[in-house]
């Protein structure tokens, strides 16, 4: 692997990762509490999605998330307690007012867009946003994430098929945890791998280990940088694995064997994050019990703030959905 990153940056990213997933471990008990009517975990999913972060210039480039993102969102600059405003249907949540379901992020000042509860639609609002930065002749890039179960969607070929005509500076990521919802990968597609699907569409394909955000870091760097060069779209297969269900009203245990979990538990993203920075001599016993502390804090901060704020009146539920009028000339 050839990835240098600073001492700073490396810890930043165990930083984000660490503090996503103790804010998801939290949304867990929330529902468990009936606190929160629904909660889609990203827990198996940090070490892609760091990489994902720290491989574009944050507040500059385009995001298309899902929702599986929050430890994207959260290096974005995404709070935890706009996390739990999202969470509790809160008013300033700010996706949607509280009007969308949890984990359907938007961040305008961050330029991540808004997506739809329908899966793939994403991945045709970023290749319109790539051609946008193709015809302003800006060097911007835009990534897009989706499941793999998506990528069985007619939207996804189309999108892609039209980044990869247009070269456009898109990377595509599909997170691939093996199943969609109850539906294992060989059920739904016959290619090995999601990477392979590239070959039909004309653009290069390559698949990361998602476990490892340093070989994550590696493939999204490079595709990046490809996009930001004008030589055209990437599809960026990351695998890693779903440790939880795959949402709150999910029970995994009907569709998939204990001891695969376990073994893929062994893998952890955290634990080999945690590990490579042990052995750099970066992460020290003192300073791990620092950053759960600090997470542990900013999560209960979040909690109370979330459970304290308003909702959203009923009037504002289909604002700004609909014009107030419409004029006819």
């Amino acid at each position: 692997m050839n990835v240098t990153l600073p001492e700073e940056t490396l810890m930043e990213m165990y930083w984000f990762m660490l503090l996503s997933r103790r804010l998801d471990e939290r949304a867990w008990a929330l529902h468990r509490q009936g606190k929160i009517a629904f909660h889609i975990s990203a827990i198996g999913h940090e070490g892609a999605q760091i990489a994902a972060a720290y491989a574009i210039r944050r507040g500059y480039d385009w995001i298309a998330p899902y929702y599986r993102d929050l430890t994207l969102m959260l290096a974005l600059g995404y709070t935890p307690r706009e996390f739990m405003l999202s969470l509790m249907g809160k008013k300033g949540d700010p996706s949607s007012g509280g009007r969308q379901m949890p984990s359907h992020w938007s961040l305008k000042r961050a330029n991540v867009i808004s997506h739809s509860a329908p899966v793939a639609t994403q991945t045709s609002h970023a290749a319109g946003i790539g051609l946008a930065i193709k015809l302003r002749g800006e060097d911007k890039v835009v990534i897009t994430t989706v499941g793999e179960g998506s990528t069985s969607q007619g939207e996804w070929y189309e999108g892609v098929n039209w980044a990869a005509v247009h070269k456009l500076p898109v990377v595509f990521i599909v997170v691939n945890n093996l199943y969609a919802i109850s539906v294992r990968q060989e059920q739904q597609m016959a290619v090995a791998n999601v990477a392979d699907k590239a070959l039909g569409l004309g653009l290069p394909g390559i698949s990361a280990d998602g476990m490892d955000f340093l070989a994550m870091y590696q493939v999204m760097k490079e595709a990046v940088e490809r996009a930001r060069r004008g030589e055209g779209p990437t599809l960026v297969e990351a695998k890693v694995y779903r440790i939880t269900p795959h949402s709150s009203d999910d029970d995994d245990r009907s569709y998939r064997p204990r001891a695969e979990v376990e073994q893929f538990k062994q893998r952890d993203p955290l634990l080999i994050a945690r590990q490579h920075l042990e052995k750099q001599g970066l992460l020290t016993p003192q300073k791990i019990e620092e950053f759960e502390q600090r997470a542990r804090e900013m999560v209960e901060d979040a909690v109370r703030f979330g459970e304290s704020a308003p909702y959203p009146d009923p009037e504002e539920a289909a604002h700004p959905v609909y014009a107030e009028e419409v004029h006819h000339v």
